[in-house]
Formats: C-alpha cells, sequence, structure tokens
C-alpha cells in the first residue's frame, strides 16, 4: 500500500467464522498481514479459533476469539432489534432447526465494537455479513462495515440443500443496504449480487483475491512430498480444492479415464473433504484408482504446482478462484471449466488457458491432452498472476475500507 492515503494508520477488525483450510481464510489472513506490515492495527475476529491457517497468524496480529450466545437467545436478539424484519426473518434465521452458526456471535462482536470501536470492520461469507452489519447498528459506533461476497449467490441458493437458503434474499436486500460498501471478488459475482439484491453496482466493488506473489515463489521451489513428481516420463495432472460438490471432481476423474484410455497419466487432487469416499469409489468403478493419488491438504501447494503438467480447474461454481491464479503464478499451464464467475477472467477469455463447459468431461478431457501437447509459456502465465499482487490488491482494499 504506497499510496500517499495510506499512510494514516487506521484500526482494522477482519470477520470470518473460522481460519478452516479455504480460499476464503487464506485470502483474509493475507489481507490482514497486508494491513499489519504497512503499520495498521488489526484484530482477526474468529467464531471459533481453529483451521489449517492458524499457526500462520504472526504474532502482531490480535486474535479474538468470540463467544457464543445460545441459539435461542440470538435468534431473539435478532428479532428484537429488527422488528420490521420479523417476516422477512422467519425462514432464513428463525424458524429452521440449524440456523447459521454465526448468529450465535451476534451479542460478542457487538460488545467487542462497543469496547474497541475499530475504523472499520470487514467481514467474508454471506451470514457473517449480516451479523456485522446488524452488530454494527447495534453498536451504534461510527465503524465503516464493508462485507465482502465471495460466490455467485444465485448458484448458491440454487444448488444449497439447506431449505433456508431459499428464502435468504429479501433478506439480504434489506440488510445490505446498511453495509458502507460490498466487495465482491470478480465482475461476474457483482453482476449476480447486483440482480441478487437490488443494489446498484455503484455501492460494489469488484476486488480481486490478492496473491503473495514473492512467498508462492519462494515456495514453488521447495521439493514436493510426491514420489509422482520424481518420475520423468509421465505426465501429472494436478487439482486443488476442497473436496466437495461444488468443486466436481468426479467431472475431472471422468475426464482423467478418457485420458488415461489413450495415454499414460496421473492425476493428484490436493484438499479435503466430506466426498472423499464418494471419489474413492468412482476412481475404482472408472478402473483409474491405481493413476489417482489424494493426498489431503498441502501446507505447500505451490511446489506440486510448479511440478505438474497441467493444473484442471473443475468447479461448478466459484467466486474467484485462488487456486487458479496461483497456479499461473507457478507457470503451471491451466485448464478450467467456464463456471460463473472468475475463471474467465482469469483467464481473460482463454487467452491464458482454455475454458470449457462445466460438467463436460469429453470437453475438459481434450482440453486436458491438448495442453499436455501444446502447453503455455511460464514466464507469460506468470506474468498475468503478477497482476494479482497482493500489494495492488491491498490498497484497493484500504480505499474500499477506509476511504468515504
Amino acid at each position: 500500500m504506497n499510496d500517499s492515503r495510506s499512510t494514516s494508520k487506521k484500526h482494522l477488525a477482519i470477520f470470518i467464522p473460522s481460519l478452516a483450510g479455504g480460499g476464503v481464510a487464506r485470502v483474509m489472513l493475507h489481507l490482514a498481514n497486508a494491513f499489519s506490515a504497512a503499520g495498521h492495527q488489526v484484530d482477526l475476529l474468529l467464531c471459533q479459533t481453529k483451521g489449517a491457517f492458524l499457526d500462520s497468524v504472526p504474532p502482531h496480529i490480535n486474535v479474538v476469539t468470540l463467544q457464543p450466545s445460545t441459539t435461542l437467545a440470538s435468534r431473539l436478539h435478532v428479532l428484537r432489534e429488527n422488528p420490521t424484519l420479523a417476516l422477512t426473518l422467519l425462514f432464513p434465521i428463525l424458524l429452521p432447526n440449524k440456523p447459521p452458526k454465526t448468529i450465535r456471535y451476534l451479542s460478542d462482536l457487538t460488545a467487542y465494537l462497543i469496547r474497541a470501536q475499530p475504523d472499520a470492520l470487514l467481514s467474508a461469507k454471506t451470514h457473517a455479513n449480516l451479523v456485522a452489519i446488524w452488530a454494527r447498528k447495534i453498536a451504534a459506533v461510527q465503524t465503516r462495515v464493508v462485507v465482502s461476497e465471495r460466490s455467485t449467490l444465485s448458484t448458491v441458493i440454487r444448488k444449497s440443500k439447506k431449505w433456508r437458503w431459499r428464502f435468504v434474499l429479501p433478506l439480504l436486500r434489506m440488510v445490505y443496504s446498511q453495509a458502507d460498501r460490498v466487495i465482491t471478488v470478480s465482475r461476474g459475482v457483482t453482476d449476480d449480487v447486483s440482480s441478487c439484491t437490488g443494489l446498484s453496482q455503484e455501492r460494489i466493488t469488484t476486488i480481486y483475491n490478492p496473491l503473495l506473489t514473492e512467498h508462492i515463489n519462494a515456495q514453488s521451489i521447495l521439493p514436493v512430498p510426491h514420489p509422482w513428481f520424481h518420475e520423468e516420463g509421465i505426465p501429472v495432472i494436478l487439482g486443488v480444492g476442497r473436496l466437495v460438490p461444488a468443486k466436481d471432481f468426479p467431472t475431472l476423474l471422468k475426464a482423467f479415464a478418457h485420458i488415461r484410455a489413450k495415454q499414460p497419466a496421473r492425476l493428484v487432487i490436493l484438499g479435503e473433504g466430506r466426498e472423499r469416499q464418494t471419489l474413492e469409489k468412482l476412481a475404482t468403478d472408472l478402473g483409474i484408482d491405481s493413476d489417482l493419488s489424494l493426498p489431503g491438504f498441502a501446507d505447500n501447494p505451490y511446489a506440486f504446482m510448479s511440478r505438474a503438467s497441467v493444473f484442471v480447474l473443475s468447479s461448478m461454481l466459484e467466486g474467484l478462484p485462488n487456486a487458479l491464479i496461483e497456479a499461473l503464478a507457478c507457470g503451471c499451464p491451466v485448464v478450467s471449466t467456464n463456471c460463473r464467475s472468475g475463471p474467465q477472467e482469469i483467464l481473460d477469455n482463454g487467452a491464458f488457458g482454455p475454458l470449457v463447459p462445466v460438467g463436460d468431461d469429453k470437453a475438459l478431457a481434450k482440453a486436458i491432452m491438448q495442453t499436455l501437447e501444446h502447453p503455455s509459456g511460464k514466464e507469460r502465465l506468470r506474468s498475468r498472476a503478477r497482476e494479482f499482487d497482493i500489494h495492488t490488491i491491498a490498497e484497493q482494499y484500504y480505499q474500499a475500507l477506509f476511504l468515504k
């Protein structure tokens, strides 16, 4: 953050549910580090002090573990402070057997704002955003509240198995207008949030996810703890992400089966999640289990990316997929589904890697094989990734957070 307007030291609070392994936690931690390094005071507010990135929090960032109220007390608190929204709150918050866990932290977040009165509060993820806006209203402080949407709301709602999501849009339309600004991670998400909430695009700022270019460069040359990356002659295809339906790894496995029928190849997917057994069974059914490795969450995915033959994003939906940008930074050729939203913007409509239809395993297999035969130059890919460098992105966040 080199802009002269960034010289005034600020107090920033960042509110997320936890530091569980995933793009949101990684991005918020990157931003916290950047603001702290620039001399700002940063409080990291967590509902649960746990997650894969917890050990990565430096000592100069103040971690605040919020304390939960009971679910009933939290529902009553929301209703008491928003009586005119009673009908709108009914189905997404008040009636579900399992309401959003984040609302249980409303009282303590409110108490924190009264006590600390930071200059700005940045939250990420839909229900955390609602709680942040409500807490500022109840606390009656001057803290600016900026909320961040990471995915296309319409797709999340359509695909969610939780029925309460079907009723969240009317609530967002009424509450999001109270935020000082809404940040989205891609132009596609901006269009979707504007359409879903009725907010004008002037109230929404698109800021891409930040990339720690120097860190990635250093990590990418470290050894890879996997034997397949030390063998010559057999290409290794890499996927990275939580093993959840949205990432659509079954389509990647089917595409790999097409490739494996034509040439030797191996597939490594880094990540963990509830779909592990489903993917293992599918691999066995497809006859590719001996060429598939699911090593789990990796502390250093960049060493894998720098040595993979091609990185593949098979997702059904994304906000702005960090892993795709990180693969470019490692100089790894990439193939992606043209899902909403993000890949089209990152790859500049296919200029930096082919885009294929969501769920089309044959098209995905064809694009992977073409990329294996004719990979893009590493330096060209790295140059594209540098446009997402943390210093550029942190300055954009500073302006959204602190400048009217």
